[in-house]
């Protein structure tokens, strides 16, 4: 550990630019600049070895100059502190449209080359690299995957925060320098992710850098934040714990030295801090980090006026400041005089790679924020160390026989994960891991929390790794964070609130869609969503804790990604969770609610099941596999589940001669044609189970259409009916819940009735007593205030396993 007064001397080198420093800083941040301008404008004569002419303008002027020089100007600056201290350093732009600029950034490192090679250091790849940028068969104008250094895309924004936080936790070593946009600090996700601070450890945990850059305006006009009495910006910063350093200006090369001197009191904030913590000389007291405000004009560098009106400092500078210039003659003129103020001369050398003044501003190796492997983590990816699942598992004597809260025993497994690998696995919960029945992580773990702790507190410590804060987006954007870095976690949450990120889930699924092509980008620990609470024992809280919507939007994600588990019991649970914390690069979403429920299958018989992805549960149904159904009683999800059982069960004893089939999915995507999705069951399982021509009454957990879109293309697929959660709901009891989506027992029985392809005696006498039944549940829970008692205690009557 270096000491005090060792960092402060590096410190007080950093924070002086020497004439030399000054010039190549100044050099690579022209080059930069250049090459961005070149990316948004043209597509032939990249050094401007000739008079620019109209036909070597892009047809279409795609991209965002407004943000690229600032981009760009803390890479130079954060590259030189790089140099000076051997800081490892990941750069997160929230103004993921300055995509140019760290394009640009890695180009001049030359890692841009060593990640595509046809882009080569030369004329030949600068003209390459300008006309693929936003471009058919080229790359996307934000910082997306493809650019070599990046995590975090920034193209729906407000995450570059808690993407930057969950970097850095069990990461000691790094430092996530996050640029938020004064754009982006308007979103609802970056205005409440500046807490992250309240989370870090600093003994064991990296740190997150935030640059506050404020130019004043988004694409149509002011930002808040930048048009804000600057005291009040720095009270509402410091008032979340942020020690705040303030530049400001336009002016060169005051700009550099003052923007030099604010990075070397950052950076030794950051090392006196961590030095402390980690020599025992740390009370415990949250540390005040360093944040930097940097106010510079929009568009800087860019031209002043065009056409007689302002652009540089505006909102006219957000975009494409020059918009006519194939059509115009004078915005052609003026866009050449703006690429040749950058002196591009002085910057490439005569076949047209950067110049040794440019390149020396470049630190060495992995150490460049482009070529980082903490951007790249499945190269520092260290596989969990797993205990095996059947530990953990339920006895269950006969089937639905037993009843308890599935989700303790997962938390059980979550627990000893803990202890088993103390620096790369952590759990992620808005507040509600007790709730959720996964307290047992608490016996190896207590919530992460650099505030104040009192002797009222239970199991909140600053040595904590438990992550509890009441926003779903910190919890799913550090997850993201932590595992696009190379580790393993859970986000678990209410199921109904998973919709407050669903935008989160479906960019994270985009980002690990795309990086599917490309050999360069390692696989990384999956994205994995426990969601519990469900909406169907949500009754106590009433509808606005009642929706099953995430479903939705994971099923409509690529294949590739996309992975959907719904365990009717704890043993199932314990299958599928072992087979998703060992998985990469997918998103997996298991849904299963924590109330006490019925279980059916033993640890092996759940292991099989899962790996198959569905299956005929013959002790449930009367089909020997003789012949075929009258029916298939189809189901997916817990709650669904018993319905479906308790349905079986009443056509057996009251209809014996009444064929059912019940059939369990817990992988939703093996209901998908194995042509659409990798884990769609082939033809032959398809039939076996559901036939080809057999009616099935399927009850779901979410929202009949997804079932629906699940079997498209399979034989006959309208003989599907499903049932599901239909938007009915309210403060009620459990069994009125799925009376009111008309997925209860009864309403199955008479689906079952109506849609066999022969009607069985004593049908009609069946149906009016259901029809019944359901008449007394109404009444009896008016006048009661809670379910009928065989309903409420049912538990299956088979007792026989065949």
């Amino acid at each position: 550990m270096t000491d005090s007064a060792s960092l402060q001397e590096i410190a007080d080198r950093v924070s002086e630019l020497s004439p030399a420093e000054l010039d190549c800083v100044d050099a690579w941040w022209r080059a930069n600049n250049y090459l961005t301008v070149g990316q948004i404008y043209l597509m032939a004569n990249p050094l401007l070895r000739e008079p620019l002419a109209a036909e070597q303008i892009k047809p279409r002027l795609l991209g965002h100059w407004g943000t690229s020089p600032g981009l760009s100007f803390i890479y130079a600056h954060a590259s030189r502190l790089i140099r000076e201290t051997g800081q490892e350093m990941l750069y997160l732009a929230g103004p993921g449209h300055g995509g140019p600029a760290l394009v640009a950034a890695g180009y001049l490192e030359g890692t841009y080359t060593e990640t595509y090679p046809a882009v080569t250091t030369d004329a030949d790849g600068m003209n390459r690299l300008f006309r693929q940028f936003s471009a058919p068969g080229g790359i996307p104008s934000h910082v997306s995957v493809t650019t070599p250094g990046s995590i975090h895309e920034g193209g729906e924004l407000g995450y570059v925060l808690v993407h930057a936080f969950g970097a850095v936790m069990d990461n000691p070593d790094l430092i996530a320098l996050a640029v938020v946009g004064d754009g982006e600090a308007e979103t609802g996700p970056l205005e409440g992710s500046w807490k992250g601070v309240s989370f870090l450890n600093p003994s064991r945990d990296g740190a997150v850098l935030p640059i506050l850059h404020l130019n004043g305006a988004k694409i149509a006009g002011p930002t808040v934040l930048g048009r804000k009495d600057p005291a009040e910006v720095r009270s509402l910063l410091e008032g979340h714990g942020y020690d705040v350093i303030e530049v400001e200006g336009a002016d060169l090369p005051g700009m550099h030295h003052r923007f030099a001197t604010a990075l070397a009191q950052a950076w030794i904030r950051i090392r006196t801090i961590q030095a402390a913590a980690r020599g025992g000389d740390w009370d415990g007291t949250r540390p005040r980090w360093p944040l930097i405000v940097l106010r510079t004009p929009k568009g800087w560098t860019g031209p002043e006026t065009v056409d007689g009106v302002q652009i540089a400092g505006t909102f006219r500078a957000h975009q494409v400041p020059l918009a006519s210039v194939r059509e115009n003659a004078d915005h052609l003129r003026l866009l050449e005089s703006w690429m040749r103020s950058y002196r591009p001369d002085e910057l490439f050398d005569a076949d047209g790679s950067p110049t040794e003044l440019v390149r020396r501003a470049n630190p060495d190796g992995r150490l460049r924020m482009s070529a980082t492997p903490h951007a790249n983590g499945g190269l520092l990816t260290r596989p969990l160390e797993l205990p095996d699942y059947r530990q953990y598992a339920v006895d269950v004597p006969t089937p639905g026989g037993v009843r308890l809260e599935s989700t303790r025993r997962l938390g059980e497994l979550l627990r000893d994960l803990y202890v088993a690998n103390p620096d790369r696995f952590r759990l992620f919960c808005p507040d509600e891991t007790n709730s959720n029945r996964l307290g047992a992580v608490f016996e190896a773990s207590d919530r992460g929390f650099a505030e104040q702790v009192t002797d009222a507190d239970d199991k909140i410590s600053r040595d904590g790794r438990v992550m509890e804060v009441l926003s779903e987006h910190n919890c799913h954007g550090w997850l993201e964070g932590y595992t696009l870095t190379g580790r393993h976690g859970m986000f678990a949450t209410y199921e109904a609130f998973a919709m407050v990120s669903a935008s989160q889930t479906i960019q994270h699924s985009k980002w690990l869609e795309e990086a599917e092509h490309l050999p360069w980008r390692s696989r990384v620990p999956s994205l994995n969503i426990l969601l519990t609470s469900t909406a169907w024992r949500n009754d106590h809280n009433g509808f606005s804790h009642q929706g099953p919507g995430l479903i939705q939007n994971v099923i409509s994600t690529r294949g590739t990604i996309s992975r959907v588990y719904l365990p009717p019991d704890a043993n199932c649970l314990l299958s599928v969770a072992d087979h998703c914390l060992r998985s990469t690069s997918y998103v997996n979403l298991i849904v299963i609610d924590k109330q006490p429920q019925l279980q059916y299958l033993t640890i092996d018989e759940a292991t099989e099941h899962c790996a198959r992805g569905a299956g005929v549960w013959q002790w449930a149904g009367t089909d020997d596999g003789s012949a075929d159904p009258d029916v298939v009683l189809a189901c997916a999800g817990d709650i669904v589940t018993m319905e479906t059982v308790a349905a079986a069960q009443i056509l057996r004893e009251r209809l014996p001669q009444f064929r059912t089939r019940v059939v369990n999915v817990v992988d939703l995507m093996s209901l998908v044609r194995r042509r659409d999705h990798p884990h769609g069951m082939d033809e032959i399982l398809f039939k076996e189970l559901f036939t080809d021509h057999v009616d099935v009454v399927f009850a779901f957990h979410g929202y009949p259409g997804a079932v629906h879109q699940m079997v498209h293309g399979r034989p006959d697929a309208d003989r599907f009916h499903v049932r599901g959660f239909i938007e009915e709901g309210t403060t009620t009891t459990p069994f009125d819940m799925v009376v009111r989506n008309q997925v209860s027992r009864y309403h199955l029985v008479m689906d079952a009735l109506n849609n066999a392809r022969r009607t069985p005696q004593g049908a009609s006498e069946l149906k009016a007593w259901c029809e019944s039944r359901l008449a007394e549940h109404t009444e009896y829970i008016v006048a009661n205030l809670e379910d009928l008692p065989d309903l409420r205690d049912w538990t299956t009557t088979s007792g026989v396993r065949r």
